[in-house]
């Protein structure tokens, strides 16, 4: 497995597709999404602040997933967070998502935060179950419920 930082311009298409995708699995359709133009320019902006944080995950000559990881302040202290956790749907469920969060836990650890977060819809059992396993904790609804609040410590 290997972990390829983005470049927008190459890889538009799938961190596009990507992306949508889990909105799909997250809230059952991509109304949620937005514009792909604003998405690409937020994605732009984070490649230049986290180079090694937003990355493609290759294997076998073939992207299979997506991570977007930084840093951000959360009640006054800096935490690691987790835009996207994503594997395409025939990787679910072999292990791979395990690399994916040692990826992500290294990635925070070199960037000094101890403590990580991300936000999951409730309807997404499959990966709030994944979370737990790996040893976050819930902590709390969020948007009206719309989103848990999740954290990790390292």
């Amino acid at each position: 497995m290997k972990f390829e930082k983005i470049d927008i311009k190459k890889h538009r298409d799938e961190v596009v597709k990507f992306r949508k995708d889990s909105f799909k699995v997250s809230f059952g359709d991509t109304s949620g999404f937005g514009e792909e133009e604003e998405y690409l320019h937020w994605l732009d902006e984070k490649i230049r602040d986290f180079p090694k944080g937003i990355v493609l995950v290759e294997e076998d000559g073939k992207y299979i997933g997506q991570l977007e990881l930084t840093i951000r302040q959360y009640e006054s202290r800096e935490i690691g967070y987790v835009n996207l956790y994503y594997l395409i749907p025939e990787m679910r469920g072999k292990g791979k998502g395990k690399e994916l969060h040692n990826y992500a836990k290294q990635f925070f650890q070199n960037n000094k935060v101890s403590e990580y977060h991300l936000r999951v819809s409730p309807s997404n059992t499959a990966a709030i179950k994944f979370y737990l396993k790996v040893g976050m904790k819930e902590f709390g609804p969020e948007v009206d419920g719309k989103v848990i609040r999740m954290k990790g410590y390292l």
